[in-house]
């Protein structure tokens, strides 16, 4: 049994197109908003807004929690937890070189990101800009007794939506 995979991950959107990364995952092209794990002590804000520079090279301010979700690979039986927060575009350094396994940045409607469901990184990424797009949001006060998340994921599985 695998441990669970904890990542947050920003939906930024912009005049009704969604930035989103290109990026090779388990030896195949994927699609995924810009995020990932979160470092020791460092807190799920923050994560975004640094995993959003670092994969996009834009500069991004932390909004409101949309949702924590559970996806669960079917073959591997892998548990990845995204805890998915809305964030308001700043600014972009279009001269940054992008993280590792990163190929591009894009920015994309919903309807694209439906259209392309096979070559998502896994579900929970369409479930995350649909129910930001439907105005889905959660109490901040979820997650807040249960920081450092890294020590506390069991309770954070207990909170999340199942994809």
């Amino acid at each position: 049994m695998y441990p669970t995979d904890l990542t947050v991950a920003a939906v930024v959107n912009l005049d009704g197109r969604y930035l989103m990364v290109e990026e090779q995952a388990q030896g195949r092209k994927v699609l995924s908003q810009p995020g990932g794990h979160i470092e020791s002590d460092e807190s799920p804000e923050a994560a975004v807004v640094r995993e959003t520079q670092e994969e996009t090279g834009c500069t991004v301010d932390c909004g409101e929690l949309i949702g924590v979700y559970l996806w669960i690979h079917p073959q591997s039986r892998q548990q990845f937890l995204r805890i998915a927060y809305a964030a308001t575009y700043v600014s972009c350094d279009e001269d940054q070189p992008l993280d590792p396994g990163i190929i591009t940045r894009r920015w994309t409607t919903l309807e694209e990101i439906q259209r392309r469901q096979p070559m998502l990184r896994s579900p929970a990424v369409l479930r995350c800009v649909e129910d930001y797009a439907a105005g889905k949001r959660q109490s901040d006060a979820l997650l807040t007794d249960m920081l450092p998340l890294q020590h506390n994921v069991q309770r954070v599985l207990a909170t999340a939506n199942l994809v």
